[in-house]
């Protein structure tokens, strides 16, 4: 069986076929929608490959504008919006089936040495990650024994997820609880040397629990689900460099939820307390 790992670098190589323009594969899965972070993910890898190597992306701004199709390829365009002497810009449309359903603009930016430094620390002391039991193990240890299906997503998740605080199953487990959720996460295997699959990995991995701080106050996050959830927006500062295939730490936070959509915040840390990136993003949450 190929390593999930593999599997994430080979969605993350696009098929090049034209000038600035990318196909990339959308596989066939039991979802509704193609996940969020695949289409972002592979939306920076089209831009990064139309950039000098020496400039690392510094942020990214994007739209998810439709939801798009398991199974169906995704065309990306990108548009070369600047190329300055530390700056480059890139514009990236998401087409699939003729139609657009998403964008982003990139920022990249040649390294140089700042004449000050700060930052804030993780929100509190967390444990680590080895001591944390697999989001898998938490549900076998709640039900027994995952369905078929989930243990078949479990065996395909190519980042082993953490959570620093025990999952809560029950409506009454929820009462009281803030709209913050933190968790440790690693690729599950190797990524490779290349800075750019580890941006867009990365990039892939913060789209799967940011939204998890809004629904905490609100409904256990693996009881029976009472929201359709969707990503509205995604934006991203890359702060330092990092590789995706080691433990970082993703503290989240919701300051807002209100007229059917929901603010969470992100801060990504390295296991030494090194803020890494900062992530936002507002999803739109309708009742079922």
């Amino acid at each position: 069986m190929t390593n999930p790992a593999e599997s994430l670098v080979a969605l993350l190589d696009l098929e090049q076929i034209e000038v600035d323009i990318f196909r990339g594969r959308s596989p066939q899965e039991s979802l509704q929608r193609v996940f969020g972070g695949q289409v972002a993910g592979q939306a920076l890898v089209a831009a990064g490959r139309t950039t000098e190597g020496d400039r690392p992306v510094h942020s990214l701004h994007a739209y998810f504008l439709r939801p798009g199709r398991p199974g169906v390829p995704i065309v990306y365009q990108v548009e070369r919006v600047r190329d300055g002497r530390s700056f480059t810009t890139r514009r990236v449309t998401a087409v699939q089936q003729g139609r657009t359903i998403f964008n982003l603009t990139a920022s990249f930016h040649k390294p140089e040495q700042g004449s000050f430094e700060h930052q804030l620390p993780p929100a509190r002391e967390v444990p680590d990650p080895e001591s944390l039991p697999t989001v898998a193990d938490e549900m076998r240890e709640h039900l027994g024994a995952l369905p078929e299906q989930l243990e078949r997503m479990a065996r395909r998740q190519p980042f082993d997820i953490r959570y620093v605080d025990r999952l809560r199953w029950k409506p009454d487990e929820v009462e009281g609880a803030e709209p913050r959720s933190a968790v440790w996460m690693r690729a599950v295997g190797p990524l490779g040397d290349d800075p750019l699959v580890h941006t867009c990995a990365l990039t892939y991995a913060s789209d799967m629990t940011l939204l998890d701080a809004v629904r905490i106050p609100v409904e256990p996050l693996w009881g029976p689900r009472g929201f359709d959830m969707a990503s509205l927006d995604h934006a991203m500062w890359f702060h330092r460099p990092f590789r995706a295939d080691e433990w970082f730490l993703y503290d989240q936070e919701s300051p807002i939820a209100t007229g059917g959509r929901g603010l969470a915040r992100g801060r990504i840390y390295d296991r030494e307390g090194r803020m890494l990136v900062s992530v936002v993003q507002e999803g739109l949450f309708r009742a079922l």
